[in-house]
């Protein structure tokens, strides 16, 4: 046994970087596959809108423990073995994708639809129209929940440590298994997460006001 000193704030400082790791992962893999749904959901396929739906609500309907744990032991069962790190970003790439596809459909979709009408009137083909019209006024209202939704997934990624893999909050119960100061020990790890998520809640609220994102929604009604 150890007393809590600055060595193991450092320790947990380290960790924390894990945690950042596995968050950026998450979701940019998780944004790149999230832009593909949402573009399918409003696409004019029938069929292909109904197939991304049922995607989404199935992922979303299952908890991110239970995807953490489908991958790191489920694919074990066909042979193919993979590490928590692997099996974590996966994962949380899924839950990722489901959730920003959704949030972006709804910007795109919150577009006026004179837009759209206008578009055709000139001739543009759905992928232009996306390109050229949709897209860079749903990236305005976009922003703020997107970068408000990164503190979820900063903060979800403590469920990896149930895994065994060693980010923030693993790396916490580990030095509380040998200090046994768990007032001290987690209330730091607190801290680390207060700081990390902190600044993209300003960044949110920030976006928010400067985008005038708001305002913007009342004019187009």
């Amino acid at each position: 046994m150890r007393t809590f000193t600055l060595h193991e704030v450092w320790i947990l400082v380290l960790a924390a970087r894990w945690t950042i790791a596995l968050s950026l992962a998450a979701f940019i893999g998780g944004g790149a596959v999230g832009f593909v749904l949402a573009i399918a959901r409003i696409s004019p396929f029938k069929a292909l809108r109904y197939i991304v739906s049922g995607y989404i609500q199935f992922v979303q309907a299952i908890p991110g423990l239970m995807l953490l744990l489908l991958f790191y032991y489920g694919l074990n069962l066909f042979g193919i073995r993979i590490d928590a790190w692997t099996a974590a970003v996966l994962a949380f790439t899924l839950s990722t994708s489901a959730f920003l596809a959704e949030i972006w459909r709804g910007c795109l979709q919150a577009v006026p639809a004179g837009q759209w009408d206008a578009s055709r009137s000139l001739a543009l083909n759905f992928p232009k129209t996306l390109i050229l019209v949709i897209i860079p006024q749903a990236a305005r209202m976009a922003l703020p929940p997107t970068v408000g939704y990164m503190v979820q997934v900063v903060k979800g990624t403590s469920l990896a440590a149930l895994i065994g893999f060693t980010e923030l909050a693993k790396a916490g119960a580990q030095i509380n298994t040998i200090t046994f100061e768990p007032v001290l020990v987690f209330g730091t790890v607190a801290g680390i997460y207060f700081l990390i998520c902190w600044p993209l809640s300003l960044l949110s609220s920030h976006l928010e006001r400067q985008l005038k994102v708001g305002h913007v929604n009342i004019q187009a009604m």
